[in-house]
């Protein structure tokens, strides 16, 4: 944890993560979508600093991005377990400094928090249909069935089951798929950075 004990503004580093996320560079995107810049910055950070604090930046940078976009789900839990599994990773096994490794971890980081985002959004569907059809009544719930109209249209508008059996999965193939080609250049100056940090503290 020398980095973010020894140095806490290092990890204000953080805060270019949401001000890529606004920005989304245009030319670093895959069919329109924009690679996954917390599993790019928390990924190296883990790496070189230990579990306690990659677990840490990663709730911090999961609750500042669930400022950037508020709605009924968050990212800081999955942020969370990915901090602290590539932290443990960083600490228990030899080094991980070859290219394919880091797009590797970067692909299924991607892939875990965009299903995570998935399934908040399918249950949220699943709870605001049951909800719309409770304040409907029955009766007019039976109606709108009867004639093909789902109730959950009645609800706050968000993703749908058939949004993300489509156009959902569609987005995370393209952002998992650029957050693993990205990765192994950025993650790699940002690990032989935080390293190279860390060591010369250390003497």
């Amino acid at each position: 944890m020398d980095l973010l004990t020894r140095q806490p503004l290092l990890a204000a580093s953080a805060l270019l993560v949401p001000l890529l996320v606004l920005a989304s560079p245009g030319w670093l995107s895959l069919d329109g979508v924009g690679p996954c810049w917390a599993v790019l910055w928390l990924l190296p950070w883990a790496l070189s600093d230990g579990p306690f604090s990659g677990a840490c930046a990663g709730l911090a940078l999961g609750l500042l991005l669930d400022a950037v976009y508020p709605g009924g789900v968050t990212q800081a839990p999955a942020l969370l377990l990915l901090g602290w599994w590539w932290g443990r990773m960083g600490r228990r096994a030899p080094p991980i400094q070859r290219s394919f490794s880091l797009g590797l971890l970067a692909l299924l980081g991607t892939a875990l928090l965009g299903l995570t985002l998935m399934l908040q959004w399918g249950v949220h569907d699943w709870v605001s249909t049951r909800e719309a059809i409770q304040l409907a009544g029955p009766e007019l719930g039976r109606r709108l069935e009867g004639q093909g109209v789902n109730p959950a249209l009645l609800a706050l508008p968000g993703w749908r089951w058939d949004d993300l059996a489509g156009p959902g999965l569609r987005v995370l193939l393209s952002q998992t798929l650029i957050t693993a080609l990205l990765a192994p250049m950025l993650c790699s100056l940002q690990l032989l950075l935080w390293r190279q940090v860390g060591s010369g503290w250390r003497r």
